[in-house]
């Protein structure tokens, strides 16, 4: 069972929603991750929104012109993601067993974008396979952005993996580390308790070798 069902029981949708719409109707900006994605790869690419829960980020990405796919296990975000966008392709999918074509999808995506502390809230000893599953998703030299945090003041769990263990667990599944910011906005790290990383797959590496994680 993945840390963010523990946490939630996978019935927090419409509250998880209604968070992000009281900030936006104060003026906060909601939209950091969808821009930072938009600076790396133009208008039209494919973009697969990795833990896409109530659709934030994709729904932005798709009025910007991008041609987007969700994918999320969590049934109560993805029924808000469906009421506010029922055109855009919305998948239910455990990430540790994604497999785009199983689901009608190609394995082409030139950015898969993972926001929302997706890592760290995954069943822990399965981050290595996620990471292989997201490889594979990409076409060659595309990108993996995934931004989380890394210590008590920026996650609802327990800290778990570090960006030492993250790096690691995208070499093995291919993936060179190209940049790493603080935040959405690209603000330098400097070893703070987020960090957003970007990742691109080898030009000629071959397609990530899937195992199944361990008992857990």
């Amino acid at each position: 069972m993945s840390r963010w069902t523990e946490l939630t029981g996978e019935k927090s949708g419409e509250d998880y929603a209604a968070r992000f719409a009281a900030l936006a109707r104060t003026g906060e900006d909601v939209h950091g991750e969808a821009r930072f994605c938009a600076a790396l790869v133009p208008a039209g690419a494919r973009v697969l929104d990795a833990g896409c829960g109530t659709g934030r980020v994709m729904i932005r990405l798709a009025e910007l012109g991008y041609d987007c796919v969700g994918v999320d296990l969590d049934a109560s975000m993805l029924a808000v993601a469906r009421k506010q966008a029922p055109r855009l392709p919305w998948l239910r999918a455990d990430l540790t067993e994604f497999e785009p074509a199983r689901l009608g999808v190609a394995s082409d995506f030139d950015l898969v974008v993972a926001a929302g502390n997706i890592f760290p809230l995954l069943a822990p000893g399965t981050e290595a396979l996620v990471a292989a599953r997201l490889s594979a998703a990409l076409r060659p030299g595309g990108l993996l952005v995934a931004g989380f945090g890394l210590d008590a003041a920026h996650l609802p769990v327990p800290p778990g993996i570090t960006l030492p263990e993250y790096d690691e667990c995208c070499a093995a599944a291919g993936l060179l580390l190209v940049d790493r910011f603080a935040t959405w906005d690209a603000d330098p790290y400097d070893g703070g308790g987020y960090a957003v990383s970007i990742h691109r797959r080898s030009e000629n590496a071959p397609s990530p070798v899937v195992r199944p994680a361990g008992p857990r």
